[in-house]
């Protein structure tokens, strides 16, 4: 076993979706504005990636839950227990002993097939997503999703802790500056929101293959297909799946199984 501990960073608190931000989250009973899932993922591989290296960027799997909040500031630990070389299950712990969320991470010997871009409509300049409802969702499902072009870029790179110091040294934009799984999942929770618009909503859990690490200046296309749409203990679930591919080649990068939810128990 080995631990890594940090301080959490709100990487979202002017996001669209409010409950990141404290205003709105308190009104649900949270403590404050919850840190992203997907800043939440980063941290979970972190240490495997100080670890595993490049290796993992162009190979690594990752099945990410999370299954309680976790608060800007917050001290937390993630503890890593190795179950073979490249496979280890992980656990990230806040300060004050409540479990956050966990993941099995392991580099794959023989990787899936890789998805292929299907040419999927990119998104207007001035489009205006509708308000998720089931019947939304279900017209998506039906008649496909619209596409999205993101950028991993040097000008405002997307960082899972305040310094991009603390950073593994080839996720660090002056050094390697390979893409941080909290980008290229943040991708999903950007293409989902898109297409449908959530306010507020909650990232569940992503499960993710990498193909290919994602160097700075690198233009992505993110495609979307809805998977499932369920209600459960009063919440709105949404299931999809997530490509994301090298705009340069058509290559993937990545592929990710998104689970959130959409509406909250007691939203409008």
């Amino acid at each position: 076993m080995n631990n890594w501990s940090a301080v959490a960073f709100n990487t979202a608190p002017d996001s669209e979706n409010r409950i990141h931000g404290d205003d709105l989250a308190k009104e649900y009973g949270f403590e404050g504005g919850l840190v992203p899932g997907v800043t939440i993922s980063a941290y979970l591989v972190h240490p495997l990636i100080d670890l595993w290296g490049q290796d993992w960027l162009e190979r690594g799997f990752a099945n990410c839950r999370i299954t309680s909040p976790l608060y800007d500031n917050e001290n937390f630990s993630v503890e890593s227990n190795f179950l073979e070389e490249f496979k280890a299950n992980t656990t990230l712990t806040r300060g004050n002993g409540v479990i956050s969320a966990n993941a099995e991470v392991n580099i794959p010997q023989d990787l899936p097939i890789s998805p292929v871009l299907r040419g999927d409509k990119l998104v207007g300049k001035n489009y205006k997503a509708p308000k998720a409802t089931r019947e939304v969702w279900n017209s998506l499902k039906s008649n496909g999703c619209f596409a999205f072009n993101f950028s991993w870029s040097d000008e405002d790179p997307l960082i899972y802790l305040r310094s991009e110091n603390l950073l593994p040294k080839l996720l660090q934009p002056k050094d390697g500056g390979f893409s941080n799984l909290c980008f290229l999942l943040g991708c999903s929770n950007w293409i989902l929101a898109g297409n449908a618009y959530m306010n507020p909503w909650v990232h569940l859990q992503t499960i993710s293959q990498n193909y290919k690490a994602v160097p700075l200046g690198t233009s992505l296309i993110a495609e979307m297909e809805i998977n499932n749409i369920y209600e459960k203990k009063g919440h709105e679930f949404i299931d999809v799946f997530v490509n994301l591919f090298d705009e340069k080649d058509e290559s993937c990068v990545m592929s990710i199984n998104l689970i959130a939810i959409y509406k909250l128990r007691g939203s409008t």
